[in-house]
Parts: structure tokens; sequence; C-alpha cells
């Protein structure tokens, strides 16, 4: 699928991106994978990392903003398959500067789409998020408007054939999002106290692996459209803590600005458009012109009315020991 094929990474210099990277040179032969980033520093570091494992002459780093048209016009040169993963995704960092992740999180997404249908582009996967399930912040509010733009931007791409999908998780557990590098650093200098936000808190986990796998998914597949969504199990944040400090103590702090108590991939309204997969969910577009029997993918079945995906209500959890076993095979 990936042999021999020109693959650009917004965002990538971070944690996604630097697995994306690795499962890529893994597993397949590319001609080019460009990593494009804003930070200088980061791409050197990563560069220099990498180069003590992997043959780095297919892999160049481009310094770019998503904001910035004309240079995503260059880079998208030649390029056969684009993720976007770039985002301003710290939620309080968001609240107090809404115009600034407007301009990345919304206007970058236009002009990701604009560059990817003017240079033909095969393919676009963009990374969403729970928070633009129901958004309660402004983050979740500017990747929900994201994601509209791309699964709209099919509707356009017609003549140059590009085809826009969105992949949607939440929280990567070990991620710089993630809460787990916190109770690290509090439990290595001797911390016994933990601050939670809310004892009744639940989070889906999925790994970067699972990410990256997912985004392979929807390349490989997806006819434009369609949200993809992983099958993967809940946690309760207090187990998760006893997993990492056994016989914690728990402060309770409070949830943080814009944050859910559960988490919500797929609403029940959603669900009239919902199918299941062995591993995953995909939520198909609703508009006239797409045709459902063309585009569908394989034999999935659909889910009855009302289902809601919620992190809360979900029938796959981990507990305390499976989250030991996991933890102590340093997967994240």
């Amino acid at each position: 699928m990936l042999n021999g094929k020109t693959i650009l990474i917004t965002g990538g210099t971070g944690s996604f991106g630097k697995k994306f990277l690795e499962m890529i040179l893994d597993n397949y032969t590319p001609h080019r994978i460009i990593i494009y980033s804003r930070d200088e520093f980061k791409q050197s570091m990563m560069k220099a990392n990498y180069e003590k494992k992997y043959d780095m002459s297919r892999v160049r780093f481009f310094i770019g903003d998503v904001r910035d048209r004309d240079r995503l016009y260059r880079a998208f040169d030649h390029v056969d398959y684009v993720i976007h993963a770039a985002a301003m995704k710290q939620v309080p960092v968001c609240e107090y500067n809404p115009f600034e992740a407007i301009k990345t999180n919304i206007h970058g997404a236009q002009n990701i789409i604009d560059a990817a249908i003017d240079r033909g582009v095969k393919k676009v996967v963009a990374l969403s998020t729970d928070k633009a399930v129901n958004p309660i912040n402004l983050y979740g509010g500017t990747k929900l408007v994201s994601d509209k733009l791309f699964i709209s931007a099919n509707a356009y791409s017609k003549i140059s054939g590009t085809k826009f999908s969105v992949v949607r998780y939440g929280n990567v557990a070990g991620s710089r999002g993630s809460v787990i590098p916190i109770f690290k650093n509090l439990i290595k200098r001797g911390d016994r106290e933990l601050p939670i936000t809310d004892s009744r808190m639940t989070r889906f986990w999925i790994t970067l692996e699972q990410g990256v796998e997912l985004v392979f998914k929807a390349l490989e597949e997806s006819s434009g459209g369609e949200t993809y969504i992983s099958k993967i199990p809940s946690f309760k944040i207090t187990d998760l803590a006893n997993a990492m400090l056994p016989e914690a103590k728990f402060k309770e702090i409070g949830i943080r600005e814009g944050e859910k108590l559960h988490e919500i991939m797929i609403t029940k309204d959603d669900s009239r458009l919902t199918y299941e997969y062995e591993k995953h969910y995909i939520i198909y577009p609703h508009f006239e012109w797409w045709k459902f029997d063309e585009a569908k993918v394989g034999n999935g079945v659909k889910v009855q009315e009302g289902f809601e995906y919620n992190s809360n209500t979900n029938n796959e959890w981990l507990r305390i020991n499976d989250l030991k076993n996991i933890l102590s095979l340093n997967c994240v």
C-alpha cells in the first residue's frame, strides 16, 4: 500500500508522528516520508535519534506551518498521502488563545484541503479527538469544525480524486496529553498522594501503535467521507493510579476547565450512520452526493439506533491488574 509512495505528516515531530515514522520504516519501503512541522530543534533531535536505528535517506524534514498556505502548496508537490496530525491541542491554552486555535485547527485544515486538491494528493487522513464529540471547550469546537471540513471536502475533490477521511480517538496512553507521564514524575520524586480530578472519571485506552494502525486502515480502504473509531477498552482513572502506585492516596482537585467526566466517541445521533467491524467502527457521511452502496467498506454491521460509544458504558474494561501488566511491559 505505502511501498514506493510519498507520504507527508503534518505535526510530524509529535508523539504520533514519531511512532508513525517508526512503523512506516519497519513495515514499508516508501519513496519518501516528509516530516512537516514548525520546530527546527525538534526536527534536528528527531533526525539525530532516528539515524541511530534507521536508514533516513528516504526521510525529509520540512519546516512549515499549516497556517501557511503557500508553504503547504510547495510541500505537497508530488505527495501521494497526507496525514494531518498538527493541531493546537492543549485545552487550557486553546481557551486562553482562542483565535490562535482557530487559525491552526480550522484555517489550517482548510489550507490542507485546498493544497491537497490542487496538488492532486490521493488521500488525506486527518486525526481527530473525542473532544470534537459534543464539544464543551474551544479545542473540541475547533476540531469539530475541522472534521466537518475534511468530510465535506470530498464534495469538492471529484475532479482531482483526492479522498478525505477522519480517524478519531481520545488521549493516547503515554503521550504528551496523557496523565501517565504526570503520575510517573510524581511517583519518581516520592509522592504518595496523586491528584485526581474526579474519582468517577473514565477514559478509553489506546496506544500509539493502535492509533497508527487505524490510520493505515483508513489509508488502505477509505473511499472518502468516513470517520474511523477503534474498538478499545476503558479504564477508571483511580484504577490507573492504583496500578502505578499501589494503595495510593488520592487528592480530588476538581475537573479542569473544558474537561469531561467520560469520553464519547460515537453519539446516539451518529448511530444511524455507524457500522461495526471486527476492530473498529465507521461513521459514514450523510450527503445526497455520497453513494453508500458503492462506498461502504466490507461487511460491517449497522449498529442499533441509539447506540453510544462511551468510556463509561463500554463493554471492555482494563482493571488494575490489566493496567499493571501493560505498564510493566513498557507499552507506554
